[in-house]
């Protein structure tokens, strides 16, 4: 069941909300609506490990000496 609701919004929004609902063929009512249900619905907040999980594994070369490779991209960076 639809309800009514009375908004007072600035003249200057109001010109510039009906031009934006005519382009977009959307009546201000169901604009208004949208943005309600956007703002209102509850978001499930993730948990960090399982987004870590979902991540891909990272590729690289598990006999490749990183200390050694770090010395040189710093040598190459800095010229030591």
């Amino acid at each position: 069941m639809k309800a009514r609701l009375n908004l007072t919004i600035d003249e200057t929004l109001l010109s510039r909300i009906k031009s934006y609902s005519e382009s977009k063929k959307i009546s201000i009512s169901e604009l208004v609506e949208q943005y309600f249900y956007s703002i209102s619905k509850s978001t499930r907040h993730q948990n960090i490990i399982d987004m870590v999980e979902k991540l891909d594994p990272p590729k690289f070369d598990v006999n490749l000496d990183l200390k050694k490779e770090f010395h040189e991209e710093q040598g190459k960076k800095y010229g030591f």
